[in-house]
């Protein structure tokens, strides 16, 4: 058996956080999108900005595709790019909730031609991904009513079936449907896919294929997340994550900045499942909009959050914790989770990222690279990616 600090960094060194295209975009509030000098201004430029957060933490190795935002006539070309650039095709995020037909629903839409017509786009994503080499099509509908009466509950809900057993047909081999459950928003009665009962229920009848996403941002106010997290480990349905931080609603701030003892305690259940490393089966995933920071530093930071948290929980003292929670002593059994949750990691860290011939700090490391300064020269005239774009 190794020191616990060799352990953790085996395992910090095999950490893969996936990064989102759209985080490179302008982003903004519902009131107004801010625009930033340098922002990509097609789908190659997002990737190559994304290699940089890889390139300075070493554990950012994929990219998560948002279609159609991210549509180019030649996906093996895509691909072909991210793998020049360090990277790899992640996740194909699908979208049904933009155009004016889908002001009633997509999925669960009453009238079959809209609902044929969110189908046709999701088989597209699997399209996507058997050009691109990506294993997950993630699926969050932003189906819902917003007055009794408006629809059928039931109804909508068979119609979902009809649509997502359409699509788990069409996987491949190696494929697999992410299926993501959001409180509320933007309907404000009934949302077809509000939690992971709900989620989990959808996939436990498609089949092994199916699995559920956490989106940490996708809860109600107290909600225990890491209770969610053991359940579905359990059950062998928890597919992957949506890192984000919220105060109040679902704000898609940078992980770990309104809590980050809760991602602490996330992290501290899949450190004591084992399934952290790559082999895990759960895509660990980042979904947020930089509004006002910069989007690159702001993704560098989001990742040595998510590092940072892991590193904590791999240093708990699991024997200590046992024998403490055996012979309930509560107090104990606390304190050593404390203990660990209250190590400051980042020495660890910066000795690793030494070790694999990293900076020790990358947001230091790209400051200095002048790659901001680069690109806000070159990338003056076309039109800026952003949010819908």
């Amino acid at each position: 058996m190794s020191d616990p600090i060799t352990r953790a960094k085996t395992v910090l060194a095999a950490q893969n956080i996936e990064l989102p295209s759209w985080a490179f975009g302008n982003s903004g509030t519902r009131f107004k999108v801010f625009t930033q000098e340098g922002v990509p201004r097609d789908p190659f430029e997002k990737i190559a900005d994304a290699a940089q957060v890889n390139a300075y933490t070493g554990a950012a190795g994929s990219v998560a595709l948002h279609i159609p935002w991210d549509k180019v006539e030649d996906y093996g070309a895509l691909a072909a790019h991210a793998a020049n650039e360090g990277v790899r095709i992640g996740t194909i995020n699908s979208n049904t909730f933009q155009d004016d037909d889908y002001m009633l629903g997509s999925v669960c839409h009453p009238d079959p031609k809209v609902r044929r017509k969110a189908t046709a786009h999701l088989l597209e994503c699997v399209d996507i991904m058997d050009a691109t080499g990506s294993s997950d099509l993630k699926l969050w509908f932003a189906d819902g009513t917003n007055y009794p009466g408006q629809d059928t509950i039931a109804g909508r809900q068979a119609r979902l079936v009809e649509v997502l057993a359409e699509v788990y047909e069409r996987l491949g081999e190696g494929q697999r449907l992410l299926l993501e459950y959001k409180l509320f928003e933007p309907s404000f009665y009934t949302t077809d896919v509000p939690d992971w009962g709900t989620a989990y229920a959808h996939c436990l009848k498609l089949g092994p294929k199916a699995q559920v996403v956490i989106d940490t941002g996708h809860h109600a106010p107290g909600t225990n997340i890491e209770f969610i997290v053991a359940i579905l480990l359990r059950e062998g349905k928890l597919g992957g994550f949506d890192f984000n931080s919220r105060f109040y609603a679902d704000d898609d701030l940078m992980v770990g900045s309104a809590d980050p003892f809760q991602l602490f305690r996330i992290m501290h259940e899949l450190v004591s499942q084992e399934v952290v490393g790559p082999d895990s089966g759960i895509a660990y995933m980042l979904d947020q909009c930089h509004n006002i920071e910069a989007k690159i530093p702001g993704q560098i930071r989001s990742v040595m959050n998510v590092q940072e948290a892991t590193a904590k929980a791999l240093l708990v003292d699991a024997e200590a914790l046992a024998k403490a929670q055996a012979a309930g002593d509560v107090l104990e059994a606390n304190a050593v989770l404390m203990d660990a949750y209250n190590t400051d990691v980042r020495p660890l860290l910066a000795e690793l990222r030494e070790e694999q011939g990293l900076a020790a700090d990358p947001m230091r490391a790209y400051a200095a690279s002048g790659y901001a300064e680069r690109i806000t020269s070159e990338r003056v005239g076309g039109a800026q990616a952003g949010w819908g774009a």
